[in-house]
Order: C-alpha cells, then sequence, then structure tokens
C-alpha cells in the first residue's frame, strides 16, 4: 500500500520557490547569491495599505470567522474595477493567485479533459490541471513568434477531448503582452470552439512601452459566460505575503468554486483582506512609482543580456521578467563543466557565479533561462554581470 497517494506524489516542484528557497539558504551560510528567481516585487507594500492592515487588527468584527467568498465589500471594489460587468456573487477572494488556479480547474475539469496551455507557461498551471484529473496541452512558441501564440497554432493542438483554454497576459514568464487583435482573434476562436477559457490578469497593471493590457471577456463579451478571470493584489502593490487573489467568471462556476473553497480553507486572513480593500480602492501612486522601476530594470537587462555573446533576449512588454533564448551557451566548456541543458547551466551559474536563476525546463521550454528584475539596480547590474563574466570563459 502507497504511503503517499499517486496524485500528490506525481506533483513537481515549484522550480521558482526551489530556486529562491536555495539562493537564501546559500545567503544564510555566508555566500553573496544574487536571486534573480523569486517572482515578487523588491519594494515594501506601500504604507497606506499597511496602516489598513493595522486597524484592521483592532476591530473585533476581523477577529471572527467571516463569508468563504470574501469580505463583502472587497467583493464589490474588486467586480468594480473588473474591466467587464461582473456582480459581487461573481467574486471569490482567495488564498493567493494559486489558490483560484487550483480551483479554477477543479470547477471545470474532469478526468481526460484537456487544457490547452501555451508555453513557455508558469510552473503552477499543468500541475493544477493534473491535480484536477486533466491532461495540460503545451502549445509552444519562441522569441521568433514574441512568445505568443495564434488561434491557428491552438486549432492545431485542440482535440476532441479540449475543454478549456488557458491565457496569461502579461506573461510570466516572457513578459510577452497579446495586442487587441490577437486577444480578439484568440477569444473569438474559443467562443466559436465552445471552449472555456480561465485568463490570468496578475501582471495586468505592469505593462510598458506602447503596450497596453486587453481582457479577454471584455474584447469579446460572448465569452464572459465561459471565462474565468484570476488576478490578485501580490504583483501590483507588492503584497506577494498577504496572500490576497481572486477569481471571477460566471455565477454557476464561481459557485461551484466557492463550494469547494467552503470546505477546503474558509475564508482569507481578515486583516488580509482588508488590506486588499485599500490597495484596489485607494491610491496608486506608490504602485506607479513601483511600476516606473520595473520598467527602466527592463530595458537596462534586456541590453545588458543581449550584449552577452550566444543569448538572445527579447525585450518583455510586461511583468517583470526577461526570458533570453541560451541555446548558444550550450555545449560550450565553463570551468570544467559542459551544459547540455539550461538547468545544467543554471546550476553551474549558480555554483561558479553565485546568480540564481530559473530554467527553461521548469516552465516547458528547454534552452532558456529567466530572469526577474524585481530586485534592487545594484544587484541586477552585478548579477549580470557576474553571469556575462562566467559565459564569457567559454570555449
Amino acid at each position: 500500500m502507497r504511503r503517499i497517494s499517486e496524485r500528490i506524489s506525481g506533483i513537481a516542484e515549484s522550480a521558482t520557490l526551489a530556486v529562491d528557497a536555495k539562493a537564501k539558504a546559500l545567503r544564510a551560510a555566508g555566500r553573496p547569491v544574487i536571486g534573480f528567481g523569486a517572482g515578487e516585487p523588491d519594494f515594501p507594500t506601500p504604507e497606506h495599505i499597511v496602516e489598513a492592515a493595522i486597524e484592521a487588527c483592532r476591530d473585533p468584527r476581523n477577529h471572527k470567522y467571516t463569508p468563504a467568498g470574501g469580505l463583502p465589500e472587497l467583493r464589490e471594489a474588486i467586480a468594480r474595477q473588473s474591466g467587464h460587468p461582473v456582480e459581487p456573487s461573481q467574486v471569490i477572494v482567495t488564498n493567493g493567485g494559486k489558490q483560484g488556479v487550483y480551483q479554477a480547474f477543479a470547477a471545470l475539469l474532469d478526468p481526460g479533459d484537456e487544457v490547452l496551455i501555451p508555453a513557455p507557461f508558469w510552473t503552477t498551471y499543468p500541475e493544477a490541471v493534473r491535480l484536477a484529473g486533466g491532461v495540460p496541452v503545451a502549445v509552444n512558441s519562441d522569441e521568433s513568434t514574441g512568445y505568443l501564440v495564434s488561434a491557428d497554432r491552438l486549432e492545431a493542438a485542440r482535440t476532441p477531448r479540449t475543454k478549456v483554454l488557458l491565457m496569461c497576459s502579461p506573461s510570466n514568464p516572457t513578459g510577452a503582452v497579446y495586442a487587441r487583435e490577437q486577444l480578439s482573434e484568440i477569444g473569438n476562436w474559443a467562443l466559436e470552439n465552445e471552449l472555456f477559457v480561465v485568463t490570468d490578469e496578475i501582471y495586468k497593471n505592469l505593462v510598458y512601452g506602447d503596450a497596453q493590457f486587453h481582457s479577454l471577456p471584455a474584447l469579446v463579451p460572448g465569452l464572459a459566460d465561459r471565462t474565468i478571470v484570476l488576478d490578485g493584489v501580490s504583483k501590483t502593490f507588492a503584497m506577494t505575503g498577504w496572500r490576497v487573489g481572486w477569481m471571477t467568471g460566471p455565477k454557476d462556476l464561481i459557485g461551484a468554486a466557492l463550494n469547494l473553497q467552503s470546505h477546503l480553507t474558509s475564508n482569507v486572513s481578515n486583516v488580509s483582506q482588508v488590506a486588499g480593500l485599500a490597495a484596489v480602492s485607494g491610491d496608486r501612486t506608490a504602485a506607479a512609482r513601483m511600476r516606473a522601476a520595473f520598467d527602466r530594470r527592463r530595458r537596462t537587462i534586456v541590453d545588458l543580456l543581449n550584449d552577452i555573446p550566444g543569448v538572445v533576449c527579447p525585450e518583455p512588454q510586461g511583468a517583470f521578467y526577461v526570458y533570453p533564448s541560451v541555446k548558444g551557451l550550450l555545449g560550450r566548456p565553463l570551468r570544467g563543466r559542459i551544459p547540455a541543458t539550461s538547468a545544467e547551466l543554471a546550476a553551474i551559474v549558480l555554483d561558479e557565479a553565485e546568480v540564481a536563476v530559473v530554467p527553461g525546463e521548469a516552465f516547458g521550454t528547454p534552452g532558456y533561462l529567466r530572469f526577474s528584475y524585481a530586485l534592487s539596480d545594484a544587484d541586477l547590474a552585478e548579477g549580470v554581470h557576474r553571469f556575462a563574466k562566467l559565459v564569457s570563459e567559454a570555449g
């Protein structure tokens, strides 16, 4: 008899969290590791949000259970800023974005149902699909297409078992942003083929240059009855540790997800929810300053990486990641070791240069590395310098 269920033992560890944990452990041991692995802002949560949480701690109402779906005032605020018609009853506040991902697929999938996932993809997506009994189907893209997939490419991957399309724009790990025309075409294709859509909008406020964020159910209103939207406060407001996300969608799907959450976790911490309310309904000056800093770092890291022979780094339009191809560095000796894969290269970079990056294998596309530029300007420059110095030694 198995000690651990087959379902749980088949889950892959979160590669991004593993890299971040290893970098932190090495720093704790005294090594000057610079970490490009974590997907979280390096800024503190804005002060007005913290003050709202402090006041919430003193309010006895927040010392008790509250509705499993979230504080009514927070659900109302989320509905108002959704960008398309949403009622508060169509909103569930979740313990971070990951719970929303899990509950969306749990509500939608039966065993054997297929989910189309454009690759590169965030590491959690396929694992959440598998946990729900579904089958993740990667639809690959690369730097030649700007890490974007087309409706034609999605159609080529569709089968009679395809039930759901997963979309993430701006993208983790690439920072790619779909233009209005591209997203409209994909949305209309999904609608014509009667697919459900799960769209992750956690980075929607982090777009740069001429890029614009567009939400699928706003572009294709007919798709609203078949779409679950995932979002949260973690990236825009530097609130990763507060664990406040949400999901919105049709009442029947949200009702099913809420039933699951009532048994799984009940309500999100009330103090965190009050902080989340202050974030989504309050002043965004600090958030704008953070976005401006990310934009500056984005342009800097792209220039630095593209100066390295063997590295090709497209300029991202959103989020706070770059996803350079490092295929030109593979198979070349590095201090006595020859990396055949981007995973092996990332291990050498950590050991020899004390720089932590996440290999493309974690995102379904070997041959790439993900660098988060959500770290200080000084660490960014020093980390890329170390990386460049190491790989310049390749024979």
